[in-house]
């Protein structure tokens, strides 16, 4: 059980003790703070929110819901809907803030509030930082029976979303429709269900949908991983299938499956999207430190500038304004692109993707086999509340100080053979250890080597 308080939100497993866990006390407490910190910070009273199928997204909903109306603060209700959705929908309703309900690619019992600021954008640091100091010390300013705010429901921002990708220049319907691609999706029992099958039809793709039921009963560790893909494998060769799609429980993240059932590698779906822009569209591009060399492989190729950012998509955001990126994301499958919105969004990866696949003309396996081929471990340690993570970094970057070395996020030590990453998890109470080279074992010892100088 677990309850992590972070400068992107509040996160944690359902039930249990309040400030140990994710408790209706810790949902209201956080909402109340965010909803202070948009009204002293003039912003307007307005805050749209939206939810995965998570099981416990209703009764967050409802408590999230009457927690600001009784701050004065007005909410436009998305109901299930998608993070890239709501991200869209908060500068078309003219609205303050944000706030999705979804702890994204975590189980079932896991549950999170993310916030958004008035560009439908993650919060800076700063800000998530003073509404950390909120929370802390309690002092909200609820509103009277004359002054509480008011609430609607808005439905069809899905579909607003979806034609708003096929309008974007780069997506080529024609092309994409004339190949009537055969598509198995997992949808993972949320609302990929309701968002990615609507998408696929209006390119004329034959869909066939697993897991399609939206009600957070996941049918399998619900982060896209090859791991957890298996089904999604063997379903694309049972179907014949030209491809498979895995999308997270709040379709941020993609990930394929080739058409032989091989998983393309969620690396790889930046990897060819940005190949994809980049032909089109000379430029920059964006990923963190954690993410796969073969976009900046792809980058150079196009004659464009790599750039790596702390992890976080607020941090990849941030960074990919400084540089003026026509692309970014991470390497976790999620997909940036800026003539949409700044945030990781599944349903515009599809779109670009198969837009790429289609003028290319090349099966899925084909298309993966054109690219640098890299192998990545990812591999984590559990953090408990002894262990001296400072510390351990600053071990390890004594050991190594004579290779190339990172430490805007954790550490990230460049070897001539590939690259380790170890840095805390915003998510979890772990180390995440990613490590990546030109063959699976030379990673394997790359992490390896580096758990033996933690332990």
């Amino acid at each position: 059980m677990a309850l992590i308080k972070s400068i992107s939100g509040i996160r944690g497993t359902i039930g249990g003790r309040p400030g140990e866990n994710l408790t209706a006390q810790d949902v209201v407490e956080c909402t109340a703070s965010f909803g202070q910190w948009i009204i002293q910070n003039g912003g307007n009273r307005k805050i749209v929110i939206g939810r995965d199928a998570r099981i416990s997204g209703a009764w967050m909903q409802a408590l999230v819901t009457q927690t600001l109306l009784s701050l004065g603060i007005d909410v436009v209700d998305l109901g299930l809907s998608t993070t890239p959705t709501v991200e869209m929908a908060v500068p078309v309703e003219n609205a303050g803030a944000g706030i999705i309900l979804t702890a994204s690619h975590n189980p079932r019992q896991w549950n999170a509030l993310k916030f958004l600021n008035a560009k439908g954008e993650f919060i800076s640091a700063a800000d998530g930082a003073a509404i950390l100091k909120m929370i802390d010390e309690g002092a909200i300013d609820y509103s009277d029976i004359d002054s509480f705010g008011n609430y609607s429901q808005k439905d069809g921002f899905i579909e607003q979303h979806i034609d708003t990708i096929l309008e974007m220049p780069l997506v080529n319907q024609k092309a994409v429709q004339a190949k009537k691609y055969k598509v198995v999706v997992d949808a993972v029992n949320s609302t990929g269900a309701i968002s990615v099958p609507p998408l696929l039809e209006k390119l004329n793709c034959e869909v066939v949908l697993l897991n399609g039921e939206p009600n957070g009963q996941f049918a399998h560790n619900p982060e896209p991983l090859p791991k957890n893909l298996i089904g999604l494998s063997e379903a694309v060769k049972e179907h014949n299938a030209d491809l498979g799609i895995a999308v997270d429980p709040d379709v941020d993240r993609l990930a394929f499956i080739s058409e032989n059932g091989v998983a393309f590698g969620e690396e790889y779906t930046l990897v060819a999207v940005a190949d994809y822009i980049l032909k089109h569209q000379p430029g920059n591009t964006v990923s963190n430190l954690s993410s796969t060399r073969a976009l900046r492989d792809v980058t150079i190729k196009h004659g464009g500038k790599y750039e790596a950012s702390a992890v976080g998509e607020v941090n990849v955001v941030n960074k990919m304004k400084e540089v003026n990126a026509v692309i970014g994301g991470e390497g976790n499958g999620g997909i940036i692109v800026p003539d949409l919105h700044y945030g990781r969004d599944a349903l515009a990866g599809i779109a670009l993707f198969l837009s790429h696949l289609a003028d290319t003309g090349l099966k899925m396996s084909d298309l993966r086999d054109s690219y640098p081929n890299y192998f990545m471990v990812k591999d984590k340690v559990a953090l408990t509340p002894d262990v001296d993570l400072p510390a351990i970094l600053e071990r390890v970057h004594q050991k190594y100080q004579n290779e190339e070395c990172n430490t805007v996020d954790g550490l990230k030590i460049d070897f001539e053979e590939g690259w380790v990453h170890l840095r805390k998890s915003n998510t979890e109470p772990i180390i995440r250890i990613y490590a990546e080279s030109v063959s699976e074992d030379a990673a394997n010892n790359l992490v390896a080597k580096i758990k033996s100088d933690i332990n």
